[in-house]
């Protein structure tokens, strides 16, 4: 197996983690997991583990929020038709419906409109605008694109149409769309203090603005400043927000944005919701993990479900489970389906469309790994492609759908700079998606060959790029010679990074796992700690599962302490030198493990290494 590199975390400072563990009365390895990850105070160790919607940001710091909600007030007031314009990806889709469900609530003369993948691309489309025209709507509201919109935005304006744009995707350059309000926490002239929110997220601030202005109450007033009647109208704004957090957090999960700060406050209480009262469109998917997401009194009525087990559903879940499934109607089909499946409120009818999206999921997995395995090839049977720093590959066969997808799984393999194209039906251009590592910001990448792409968008790890059939030789030239010259050849072991050292025999315990748990969600910024430890021995039950994963367990070698289990994914290799008994040290997670009706701590392993 490729060797990788352990690198035990030590970026922080030993005085703060002391003062911090004895303010907190905590070990000293909470204490470093929180100074890792930012917190060095009690009150910012307290707003960590108690994340709350008063820590959300007031959403008319947002440059031009409130030019956004005196727009949709005044379409209201005349009784406009309203669209709201959504990407087909998971976090355009959630946005449409989470803003689309709210407007719905007090205004009936409203539509929405999801792109075709094929036909339109990503982003707003004049065919998108040319429907608007056509069914008398007079404000479009874009989720999750739009800020790079500057021919298509003129378009609609000529059309007597009016664009409120929100997006959380980088400008090119410092033009913005000629719309009535441009909500991007990235514009260079926004002061909104987070700038990491999903689209869906932008989406939710614009529900939540508007709701505080209909209930003349906000969020980020001082409750002790308010009079009984305010406090009282805060508490039932929370409440007619928290139903729609559900969507963000499944954007946030499947849009890999960082799950600190307001996100992490925003994926808690949609988390929550998911737990307790999840919509029939959510509801409706899990079915297909195997997961009872009804409440435990649900549960009790209907004992002879006994496929589905209970688990409280983290962001793996929603990046795993729900994403992929609502993402695959998009990608097969229309994305139509994602929202009307989100927007149900009906569990039959979002049964039998979950029902059909899984069936655009299966299809999905079917295309993406007969795609990969062909990239692969092309890769191991190309000694000069296999050594070269960045991989572009393109096969006018691929189809759009998955091209995403294969890049995602070529990085998991090979761990370099990734873009997979396909030819696009639409104009004949060759288009693709990128996905990157962390060394290597492929978003500047994609900024340096701009005069050779007719256009590209997205983030410093995952971006679209679009190219003219005769520029794709140069384009392809120059991109080689960035990751050339931007990366050095090392990166290519990855890392693993680990948080702390610990003592098999006396800190792996019921009450540590409970505090770590406090930790969640985890995701990008906030990861599952990585521990690591030394002169461990298999107690003699080591076996293969699923003839890849490793599933074994362990026990100290000098304590001989309890033993715990442990699952090895894709370390079947290391099979038999745990059948011999040789000693090793284990990098891993701690999780819980459900089997049977009982909960157990079970080790994650990321790596194994033999004392010799």
């Amino acid at each position: 197996m490729k060797e990788k590199r352990w690198i035990l975390r030590e970026d922080y400072d030993d005085e703060v983690v002391d003062k911090l563990a004895e303010e907190l009365g905590v070990d000293r390895i909470i204490a470093t997991l929180l100074v890792e990850r930012g917190v060095t105070t009690f009150e910012e160790a307290r707003c960590f583990f108690r994340p709350s919607l008063d820590q959300l940001h007031d959403p008319f710091l947002m440059k031009d929020m409130d030019r956004a909600i005196a727009r949709i007030n005044e379409a209201v007031r005349r009784r406009e038709r309203i669209m709201v314009y959504g990407d087909y990806d998971v976090d355009g889709t959630s946005a449409v419906a989470l803003v689309y469900s709210y407007l719905q609530s007090f205004h009936r003369n409203i539509d929405f409109y999801i792109p075709d993948r094929d036909s339109e691309g990503s982003g707003i489309s004049l065919q998108g605008i040319d429907y608007a025209k056509e069914t008398g709507v007079k404000l479009v509201i874009a989720l999750d694109c739009g800020i790079n919109a500057m021919n298509q935005v003129d378009y609609a304006n000529s059309l007597g149409i009016d664009f409120i744009i929100g997006d959380h995707h980088l400008a090119d350059g410092d033009r913005i769309p000629n719309a009535v309000a441009v909500l991007d926490p990235k514009r260079l002239d926004c002061p909104y203090p987070y700038k990491e929110l999903s689209g869906c997220g932008i989406g939710f601030k614009i529900v939540e603005a508007h709701q505080e202005q209909r209930m003349g109450v906000r969020l980020c007033d001082d409750p002790n400043t308010l009079d009984e009647v305010s406090r009282e109208k805060r508490e039932g704004l929370k409440l007619r927000l928290l139903k729609y957090l559900d969507l963000v957090a499944v954007s946030i999960a499947s849009d890999i944005v960082p799950i600190m700060g307001e996100n992490r406050v925003l994926a808690s209480y949609g988390l929550k919701v998911i737990n307790t009262h999840p919509r029939p469109g959510i509801e409706a998917i899990l079915t297909y993990g195997h997961i009872d997401a009804r409440s435990e009194e649900d549960r009790s009525q209907h004992p002879e479900d006994k496929l589905y087990f209970h688990k409280e559903l983290g962001i793996a879940d929603l990046v795993f489970l729900v994403g992929p499934r609502i993402n695959a109607a998009g990608r097969i089909r229309s994305a139509f389906d994602s929202v009307r499946l989100l927007l149900s409120d009906n569990p039959a009818q979002a049964s039998v469309l979950a029902e059909e999206i899984n069936k655009y999921n299966n299809e999905r997995k079917d295309l993406d790994s007969a795609a990969t395995e062909d990239a692969k090839r092309r890769i191991e049977s190309n000694p000069e492609l296999k050594a070269k720093r960045g991989i572009i590959l393109f096969d006018e066969n691929w189809h759009k759908g998955v091209v995403g997808i294969v890049a995602s799984r070529l990085v998991e393999a090979y761990y370099r700079p990734t873009i997979i194209f396909t030819r696009s039906m639409m104009d004949g251009s060759i288009t693709g998606s990128a996905r990157s590592i962390k060394e290597f910001d492929i978003y500047s990448a994609l900024e340096e060959c701009r005069d050779l792409v007719e256009h590209f968008g997205g983030h410093k790890y995952a971006a679209g790029v679009s190219v003219k059939p005769e520029n794709f030789e140069a384009f392809k030239a120059r991109f080689e010679e960035i990751v050339e010259r931007d990366l050095p050849e090392t990166t290519f072991n990855q890392d693993i990074v680990i948080d702390a050292e610990l003592d098999f025999g006396t800190q792996i315990t019921s009450k540590f796992l409970r505090i770590l748990k406090q930790f969640g969600p985890f995701g990008p910024e906030n990861a599952v700690p990585v521990f690591v430890s030394h002169d461990l021995v298999d107690t003699g039950y080591t076996r293969v599962v699923g003839s890849k994963h490793l599933k074994f367990c362990a026990i100290s070698l000098t304590a001989r302490s309890r033993s715990y289990p442990a699952i090895g994914f894709k370390l079947a290799p290391y099979h038999h030198r745990m059948k011999k008994g040789d000693s090793f040290s284990f990098c891993y997670s701690l999780e819980e493990n459900f089997w049977n009706g009982k909960t157990d701590i079970q080790l994650n392993v990321k790596d194994i290494r033999f004392d010799d």
